[in-house]
């Protein structure tokens, strides 16, 4: 190659790479936004508080499960000690894979304690500045470690743990798919199910015109290979988009590529407006589990985004079926 080729290289070389970098910026600004953001609850959330009290149960907070400064859980008992064994339900926090905290969901811990169950949210490690190495795959690993350790300690405060359920929103979704389909074989209990909200399943660049990356110009590419590098902790190029090797690099992370005939009862909400995740890829997550025969419940927000905010008939709907899945697939004896 000569040096004048080189030389007309270079500018576009650096324009993928500064496009790649916008694409990064306006993911992590999108989930920090979506995060913070507030809502004022519905009448009917109230259906789904508890009156926490020592009555009802206790808290134990800032258990270690790892060496990890975010290695932390916090796990909340139910005040009745009497039952043989219990039912164990994680619920993982938003946040984008990059803000939050497991006290975000100290209401959800403790409505499902006041149901009888032990119930625990986990932190894991956020990336940040300080921890540019964590990514989907190291966070989806540090909750297969925690699991284990959890189950542990509720049994040495009284609560043998026989089955389980995980779920979470958004990232905290994503994470508990991650660990319902990929991990449920090294839990401590059978996973009887998961569920959640807005959380990525998959990272196909066709799907994420969110982001504008389904444009297909060698700018969108280069700016998908490097968002989703940076999700799974692993170099991606766009030459592999389409490919097998494409799905085998992004396996760990892509709940989808993790569904089969076995994989979790599973129940899902999603806003079809979503400007966060990819709306796209919850379909082809739906499409996945009825073409495998796993019992599902894919609720779509026909007027939502991110935050469920437009659809309160749907979003009520929901967590209806969040009972309904828990007393079928969960019961507190």
């Amino acid at each position: 190659m000569s040096k004048q080729t080189s030389a007309a290289e270079k500018p576009r070389k650096e324009g993928r790479v500064k496009w790649m970098l916008l694409y990064i910026a306006a993911f992590i600004a999108a989930v920090a936004l979506g995060a913070i953001s507030k809502q004022i609850p519905p009448s009917w959330a109230k259906d789904y508080e508890a009156d926490w009290s020592s009555d009802v149960g206790a808290v134990h907070t800032d258990i270690p499960y790892g060496v990890g400064e975010a290695n932390k859980f916090d796990l909340y008992v139910p005040a009745d000690t009497s039952k043989e064994s219990y039912g164990l339900v994680v619920y993982l926090h938003a946040g984008g894979f990059t803000t939050g905290d497991k006290a975000d969901d100290a209401g959800m811990l403790q409505w499902l304690c006041s149901k009888g169950y032990v119930a625990a949210g986990i932190n894991y490690t956020l990336f940040s500045e300080q921890h540019p190495e964590a990514n989907i795959y190291t966070q989806s690993m540090e909750i297969k470690e925690a699991v284990p350790v959890v189950a542990a300690q509720a049994e040495n405060l009284g609560y043998p743990i026989d089955a389980m359920a995980i779920a979470g929103g958004s990232a905290g979704h994503c994470l508990a798919m991650l660990y319902a389909y990929r991990d449920a074989d090294t839990a401590p209990a059978p996973v009887k199910m998961v569920f959640g909200a807005v959380g990525p399943s998959s990272f196909y660049p066709e799907d994420w015109g969110c982001y504008g990356l389904d444009r297909g110009t060698e700018e969108s590419n280069a700016a998908a290979a490097g968002l989703f590098g940076v999700m799974a902790g692993r170099s991606i190029t766009p030459d592999l988009f389409g490919t097998s090797a494409y799905d085998e690099a992004m396996k760990d992370v892509s709940a989808l590529l993790w569904v089969d005939g076995g994989t979790a009862p599973s129940l899902m909400a999603y806003g079809k407006h979503d400007k966060v995740q990819s709306f796209p890829a919850s379909i082809r997550l739906d499409e996945a589990l009825t073409a495998h025969g796993v019992p599902h419940d894919y609720i779509v927000l026909e007027h939502s985004g991110h935050g469920l905010q437009n659809d309160q008939q749907e979003f009520h709907q929901y967590y209806q079926k969040i009972e309904e899945y828990l007393d079928r697939y969960l019961p507190v004896e």
